[in-house]
């Protein structure tokens, strides 16, 4: 039965959904900030990460946006191989250390030696710790502490941020 208490709770609902929508346009957070600061191997300039990289792929690397859960190949990857940086080729994970963590992107228990960093982001009034290539400084997820073990870590990264190549049998 529509009254006047259900239309107003299910149109804050539906303002809240949209709303929550548009937020990543209306207040992009670009990962190129990150670079600034800190200086990275490889360093290009907004025109050459246009042409190197997809409208998807940049808006994940360059402005650290996510890609819906469930979207990407790689999330059912189950091969042996290496995931690198879609950016710069930089071997970021083993599947090794991959693992099916049910949220819709592909997550890894630990990357490989000196191939991320993290900071701190504290968009959208949460705190976490976001991943980002090395060399490049690209945006790639987040990792959280409901991994498994041996280290207790999730990451979680988007698979538009990496490539992957199966190992050579």
């Amino acid at each position: 039965m529509i009254n006047r208490r259900n239309f107003l709770l299910g149109s804050g609902i539906v303002s809240g959904v949209a709303l929550m929508g548009l937020l990543p346009s209306l207040f992009p957070r670009k990962a190129i900030a990150q670079a600034q600061a800190e200086k990275f191997e490889v360093t290009l300039s907004d025109e050459q990460w246009h042409q190197r990289l997809s409208d998807a792929q940049y808006y994940i690397l360059r402005e650290a946006g996510t890609e819906p859960p469930y979207s990407s190949p790689l999330n059912d990857e189950h091969r042996p191989g290496e995931f690198a940086c879609a950016g710069c080729k930089l071997p970021l994970f083993s599947s090794e250390t991959k693992f099916n963590s049910h949220t819709g992107w592909p997550s890894f228990w630990q990357p490989l030696p000196n191939a991320a960093l993290t900071s701190r982001d504290t968009s959208f009034g949460m705190v976490r710790d976001e991943v980002h290539c090395r060399r490049c400084g690209g945006h790639l997820g987040h990792v959280f502490d409901d991994g498994p073990k041996p280290t207790g870590l999730r990451y979680c990264m988007n698979g538009l941020a990496m490539t992957f190549t199966p190992k050579a049998t």
